[in-house]
């Protein structure tokens, strides 16, 4: 306990804002990694299809409009979070 404050506190005001940098980094790197590591997700996926088994599926199969609307989701949010994440750095860098 900090200067009286609870554990739940002094976690969300201290501890959390110190690893939400890198739990954000590896967010990213795992969500870039998925999509790039087609070979060990086929190989490891199991029961269920997950998202670059369903891209690959897709265009087997045919090039439906739905892949499109798919890969512009995913090219927009990973090109948000990297716009946020350079903002939120210059933000701190400048601090």
């Amino acid at each position: 306990m900090d200067l009286g404050a609870s554990p739940w506190r002094s976690f969300r005001k201290i501890t959390f804002p110190l690893i939400l940098p890198g739990i954000v980094a590896a967010a990213l790197l795992s969500f870039a990694l998925s999509l790039d590591d087609y070979i060990v997700t086929d190989f490891t996926k199991g029961e269920f299809t997950t998202f670059p088994i369903q891209v690959n599926n897709a265009f087997r199969v045919s090039f439906p409009p739905q892949v499109n609307v798919l890969a512009t989701m995913v090219l927009i949010v990973s090109v948000l979070l990297l716009v946020l994440t350079s903002v939120r750095g210059e933000k701190a860098a400048s601090r």
